[in-house]
């Protein structure tokens, strides 16, 4: 399997389960890849490789993917949160945490999507998040990155059905790790080992999405109705 994000705590969980799971080989890709001696550790029942990845390096993608060999899973776990705040008066920034959590995925994931397609199978784990699902003005340049990424993600999915290729979109709410580190925890939080029990456990019962946790579905079918001047007061 391959672990793009090789850092990322819910990729690297994914991973591990996996790994009890009988997953016998393990590729963690991140930028200086050299150092990633800890997250390696956690996969010690496993032959684990390691390779430089920079998602925001767009034109190194295809040939990245053409080395590795045969995939079987492919994790894809990487994204930066951004400072909002920042990103309302420094259009670099915002056009920064578009380009890693929508542009950058969109590449990686039609070099993957094809591929998988001539290999004749594998399967695609996408993390979405539900600020996606409705975009707040708390922290909309994120939104609508993933809001972007959930589109284009569901799209492929349908594009890869009877391909044998299998694309599963999670959407958790907010996650309690190192990426929301300070920050006050939304309702309905979880943390990265929730989210990847819920990850592998839809990947093995062959599921399209899933969300995390499971009460935030019908929450959000309710949030989508909520009047837009009620909306644009909602926290982050």
């Amino acid at each position: 399997m391959l672990v793009l994000g090789g850092r990322s705590e819910i990729g690297l969980e994914v991973a591990r389960r996996l790994v009890d799971g009988g997953a016998t080989k393990v590729i963690l890709a991140a930028r200086r890849s050299a150092e990633l001696d800890k997250e390696a550790a956690l996969l010690d029942k496993a032959e684990v490789e390691r390779v430089e990845f920079d998602a925001d390096d767009l034109d190194a993608h295809e040939a990245l993917f053409a080395s590795l060999g045969k995939l079987d899973t492919v994790v894809v776990s990487f994204g930066i949160l951004g400072d909002q705040a920042r990103a309302e008066a420094d259009a670099a920034h915002a056009i920064s945490v578009v380009h890693t959590d929508y542009v950058a995925h969109v590449s990686v994931l039609t070099h993957l999507a094809n591929l998988l397609r001539k290999q004749g199978g594998g399967q695609l784990v996408v993390f979405s998040s539900v600020a996606g699902v409705r975009v707040r003005r708390a922290n909309y340049v994120y939104g609508s990155a993933k809001a972007g990424l959930d589109g284009f993600a569901s799209g492929l999915a349908d594009a890869l059905h009877g391909t044998g290729v299998h694309l599963l979109l999670v959407r958790p709410g907010f996650v309690i790790g190192r990426m929301t580190e300070g920050m006050s925890p939304a309702p309905f939080s979880s943390t990265p080992d929730q989210v990847a029990d819920a990850t592998v456990a839809a990947l093995r019962k062959r599921r399209s999405v899933v969300w995390v946790p499971g009460v935030l579905r019908p929450v959000f079918a309710i949030m989508k109705l909520l009047p837009r001047a009620i909306w644009r007061r909602m926290p982050r």
